[in-house]
């Protein structure tokens, strides 16, 4: 799979490991950046990183930040990205099998590199149950908001 990787300088040194992880697995890496842990601004980064998501030069992206929220805000503005932010394995799995997102969101000041790297694991190991009625339903929904009120690519 062709993963989009962003960060800013509080997510580059679990970017890093991610990265490593992913190329470990087979996946190929598209680095957004930043490259380094100088200060910078997360949507010069953030930004093109969704939009290879949203265009499909990239199947999912994961992005790295301090917190995870202000990677969320930014890419959930792209028509064509679902981005969720996860802290655990749990809501990894969920944000995947109950509402298809192709974004995934980590804070690197909130939790640790090995936590991260099981996350990341369980995100992209996890498909959408979208043959369940239910989740199909509810994701539909959401995908009906984004044709109403976000500009397509």
């Amino acid at each position: 799979m062709k993963i989009a990787l962003a960060n800013d300088h509080a997510g580059y040194a679990l970017k890093e490991e991610v990265r490593e992880l992913l190329q470990n697995e087979g996946h190929e890496v598209l680095d957004f950046g930043t490259y380094d842990e100088e200060a910078c601004d997360l949507p010069d980064f953030i930004y093109p990183a969704s939009l290879a998501v949203a265009e499909g030069k990239a199947e999912r992206g994961i992005f790295i930040d301090g917190v995870g929220y202000g990677s969320a805000m930014i890419a959930n503005k792209i028509y064509g990205v679902s981005a969720a932010v996860c802290q655990d394995t749990f809501c990894a799995e969920l944000a995947r099998s109950h509402s298809n997102t192709n974004v995934l969101c980590i804070g690197g000041k909130i939790i640790g590199s090995a936590l991260a790297l099981e996350i990341v694991k369980v995100w992209m190991n996890t498909e959408f149950l979208g043959d369940i009625e239910k989740y199909k339903r509810r994701v539909d929904k959401v995908n009906d908001i984004a044709e109403k009120h976000l500009k397509k690519i």
